[in-house]
């Protein structure tokens, strides 16, 4: 996939590392052909000695190495980034966004005309290898470049590909979506708790039961519906507690708390 090419990774924070390390674990590129940038003298020893990659204090450095460009960093902090960098950039780099937030269109308006551009939002299950990651190309990017953007963010999790229209509703939708989640986790657990189970027990359950449900809608076999109808016979269990969480009007909930999530996106992105 990548062959001689360098991938410098601008920002060697949480998620630089990740990218690094997904990379790596994958053996898609060699460590060699890596380069870090960051400000934090201290992050890039570290990174240094954990994958040794090269690493440098220079993000124009690794700019001019660098054939794909991964940008990791603040979004307060990209505009001054993209002057800085911008002249160090053609047509025949790829450059590839986490900022939070920051369109493509965004990115192309600060960069020479013609810059092949990626959008990519990951979500925070990627320390764990498990992301769920949506990508959106610009104007300039070759479906040969959205395939790229798609093999390193895959090395630490799933992608989908979406218009850049369409990214505020994944901010609220995967990118919010764990903390729903982890409400959802902790509120069984007390349940489980109220019930006479050990927190610790309790925990270990819904934790693993979130992660098999999550296993088995994956495998694409059956709709989640399906998937509840096999889980519920006439006049059991599984139906008095899906009643209950009806009244409590679960479906609604969780609707408008991505709704509300999206919404403030744009807000966001509108600043």
């Amino acid at each position: 996939m990548f062959g001689d090419k360098k991938i410098a990774v601008i920002g060697g924070g949480k998620m630089g590392g990740i990218i690094v390390g997904g990379l790596l674990t994958q053996k898609m590129i060699a460590p060699e052909h890596i380069i870090v940038a960051d400000k934090v003298k201290e992050r890039l020893d570290e990174l240094n000695k954990t994958y040794h990659v090269i690493t440098t204090e220079d993000g124009v450095y690794a700019t001019k190495e660098g054939d794909i460009i991964i940008i990791a960093v603040k979004p307060q902090d990209l505009t001054d980034l993209l002057k800085e960098i911008s002249p160090f950039i053609n047509e025949k780099k790829l450059l590839i966004s986490i900022a939070a937030g920051i369109t493509t269109h965004f990115l192309e308006k600060h960069l020479p005309t013609k810059t092949p551009v990626i959008r990519a939002m990951p979500n925070t299950c990627a320390a764990v290898g498990a992301a769920a990651t949506a990508l959106s190309r610009g104007t300039y990017a070759s479906v040969g470049d959205l395939e790229i953007a798609n093999s390193i963010f895959s090395s630490f999790g799933i992608t989908v590909t979406v218009k850049e229209d369409l990214m505020d509703a994944v901010t609220g939708l995967s990118g919010s979506g764990p903390a729903y989640v982890f409400v959802m986790i902790e509120a069984l657990t007390d349940a489980g708790v109220l019930m006479g189970l050990s927190r610790e027990v309790a925990l270990t359950l819904v934790a693993q039961t979130f992660l098999g449900a999550a296993k088995l809608c994956l495998t694409g076999d059956y709709h989640p519906a399906t998937l509840k109808d096999m889980v519920t016979s006439p006049g059991g269990t599984t139906i008095a507690g899906l009643k209950a969480l009806e009244e409590g009007k679960i479906r609604a909930t969780l609707m408008a708390a991505v709704q509300a999530a999206t919404f403030r996106s744009r807000e966001l992105a509108s600043r």
